[in-house]
């Protein structure tokens, strides 16, 4: 009797063991390894897209990667430092810098992955040409993209800067506006759907792409590859050395993933490696 029991116990254990692997889709460490999870935060078009793109990367290195989409600019820094994330991929060097010393965060970043080329969009015109005197323009509410913006209609010719402030312009910094435009600040997210309200936007390439704007095709001017604008992986200081964050690093600027930006995005984004 007992060596039945035994037997129908071995035989129920060993039955569990399939039925538990069955329900796993998690793919397994590499031998030895042990799994990580890595969490990011990312704005959906195209930081989520790219990350998606080195996830099949990681999984043969033993790094799950969680994305977390959000759709502002504030709240991924804040949950990197407070340890909610591990890491964010949205900003560009000149953002996170501001950002983090105005907050007094301690972040870093670890990969310089693409430039998004800022551009100026509009349902209205055809060309800047036709801009009106008195016309409204939309331009990014936080300051390092507020100040590109008005760098890059300085660049356009729409208005004048005072010499020297560049992109660390504001409104109160244009020396010159001959038609009299309108500057009206709003949330990065909004531009986009301003566009049937005012003559132009100036949109970030994240927010035109996910209104299904080409930037090559659809902006009426747009930054050159020259931008200081580098989109980057941030983390907290004294984590770029982390196996999974190195992993994570390496993978985002690797030759797959520069065929990928190249090939998917045609030009609107630009791998920075």
């Amino acid at each position: 009797m007992k060596k039945i029991t035994v037997l129908l116990l071995t035989a129920l254990l060993a039955l569990a063991t399939v039925i538990a692997g069955c329900g796993s889709k998690e793919t397994p460490a590499p031998a030895g390894q042990e799994k990580k999870t890595v969490k990011v935060g990312a704005t959906a078009v195209p930081h989520a897209e790219i990350l998606n793109a080195v996830k099949p990367i990681l999984e043969k290195e033993g790094v799950n990667l969680v994305i977390v989409e959000m759709s502002d600019y504030v709240r991924p820094n804040i949950a990197v430092a407070e340890k909610e994330l591990d890491a964010n991929f949205f900003q560009h060097i000149p953002y996170l810098t501001k950002f983090s010393a105005e907050r007094k965060l301690d972040l870093t970043y670890t990969a310089a992955v693409h430039i998004e080329p800022m551009g100026i969009y509009s349902k209205k015109i055809k060309n800047l040409n036709d801009v009106q005197n008195g016309a409204q323009i939309a331009i990014p509410n936080d300051p390092t993209n507020g100040g590109r913006a008005l760098a890059l209609l300085a660049k356009a010719g729409i208005i004048k800067l005072k010499e020297g402030v560049g992109i660390n312009a504001t409104v109160k910094d244009i020396a010159d506006n001959p038609k009299n435009v309108k500057i009206s600040e709003l949330e990065a997210p909004q531009l986009p759907r301003a566009l049937d309200d005012v003559a132009l936007a100036v949109i970030n390439t994240n927010y035109a792409l996910e209104a299904k704007l080409v930037p090559t095709k659809d902006a009426l001017f747009i930054e050159q590859n020259d931008s200081p604008y580098v989109n980057i992986l941030t983390v907290r200081k004294g984590d770029e050395n982390r196996p999974e964050i190195q992993k994570l690093t390496k993978a985002l600027t690797s030759p797959e993933v520069k065929k990928f930006i190249t090939e998917k995005y045609l030009g609107a984004v630009v791998p920075a490696f």
